[in-house]
């Protein structure tokens, strides 16, 4: 049997046996780049908090790398992703790439989950040479002058801090509380909303640390809901914002609550129901539920040629996913058929405007790489009903 031969039967045995199209990848002893193909490599977590957001976005890249492949390839190279679990531990994180970049296996990396996550590789990414495209952190503690492989599509959480503030000082809301997941990402996203709502002079109603498994979510609920705060922000994300937010409505049904745009992962909006009603979510991505959105219309025509799961279509995990891969090709196009890391890394600094309708990336050439300027506001009422 051919290698492209058994490739084809490994794709028909996950579409028969409905395993998730992450469980068939390339060998580890396949080197990383040939005339036809190129590796890359994706250490994300595909369980434990995040498992899900992840699944999602590991369908939204191979969605885009299958289309593209299904036209030629780029440049005639096939594109393969190898996703390791990492369960959004960064310790994995560090031991999934290491063994990568040893194995030699891997090209370039896409789309790590998480600030401790991405905080763990930086110093193999940038002592090793190896562009990344699209770690899903908008922390700006791992965005620098000197980060020269590092090529991020989000805007910063300081920058989505300052417009939940700025809500909350346009409302009026007195007394306010903070939630913030113990760990690296929360506490760095609580340094910032304590300094925003400290230069403003807003009563603070507490800081309060949520598990990063939410096991404390329900004791933390009454604690918070104690403090009658007018509103509370959340440094939080995952099944543990879920695991507060929920006794938290049962105690304190009208009291605002807002987070940031990985506050509430797409799979976790149907479990929240009701408890969505008054909640406001920064977001820096079209919402993927539009049918208005041209960046969405083209994801979604992605995800049905390449035949994914119905209920990704509407996944924001699956539409960043997309975006980041639709940005990985676009430099893999512009390094041209010598293919080489820096000529790679090159490339991508080089988008300075790669439009998909109503959402454009360009990294202006200059690090630190940031590709997306893009943020607003989503309201919500009961069952993620979007009000705006």
């Amino acid at each position: 049997m051919s290698r492209r031969q058994f490739i084809l039967r490994a794709t028909q045995m996950a579409a028969a046996t409905s395993l998730p199209a992450w469980a068939f990848t390339a060998s580890a002893a396949e080197e990383a780049l040939s005339a036809r193909h190129i590796n890359l490599g994706c250490s994300i977590a595909l369980t434990g908090p995040l498992g899900q957001a992840g699944i999602e976005q590991v369908a939204g890249m191979k969605a885009a790398f299958a289309e593209v492949n299904q036209a030629g390839g780029v440049h005639g190279r096939e594109i393969r992703m190898d996703a390791k679990d990492d369960a959004y531990v960064a310790s994995r994180t560090l031991q999934n790439v290491t063994q990568m970049l040893e194995a030699q296996s891997v090209f370039a990396l896409i789309s790590p989950l998480g600030t401790a996550n991405t905080a763990a590789i930086l110093p193999l990414i940038e002592g090793k040479g190896i562009p990344t495209v699209g770690p899903i952190t908008g922390a700006p503690s791992l965005r620098s002058p000197e980060q020269r492989n590092v090529f991020f599509v989000r805007p910063s959480y300081r920058e989505e801090t300052q417009r939940l503030v700025k809500q909350v000082v346009d409302m009026g809301l007195k007394r306010i509380a903070v939630v913030y997941l113990d760990n690296p990402f929360g506490k760095e996203v609580l340094k910032d909303m304590s300094r925003a709502l400290d230069e403003i002079k807003v009563e603070r109603a507490g800081e309060f640390a949520l598990a990063v498994d939410g096991k404390n979510g329900a004791e933390l609920a009454d604690k918070v809901a104690a403090e009658r705060p007018g509103a509370v922000l959340l440094a939080t994300t995952g099944t543990a914002n879920t695991a507060f937010v929920m006794p938290f409505r049962a105690k304190a049904a009208g009291v605002p609550l807002a987070g940031l745009s990985v506050t509430v992962i797409s799979s976790e909006l149907p479990k929240l129901a009701a408890a969505t009603r008054g909640m406001a979510l920064v977001q820096v991505f079209p919402d993927a539920n539009s049918q208005k959105s041209v960046v969405v219309r083209k994801f979604q025509s992605t995800m049905k040629a390449t035949n994914g799961k119905p209920e990704f279509m509407n996944s924001g995990s699956a539409l960043e996913g997309w975006v980041n891969a639709q940005i990985m090709i676009e430099g893999l196009k512009n390094a041209g058929k010598d293919l080489t890391r820096e000529r790679l890394r090159n490339g991508l600094a080089g988008i300075r405007s790669l439009s998909f309708g109503d959402f454009n990336v360009g990294f202006g050439g200059k690090a630190p790489y940031v590709g997306s300027d893009s943020i607003y506001l989503a309201i919500y009422a009961e069952n993620a009903r979007r009000l705006s």
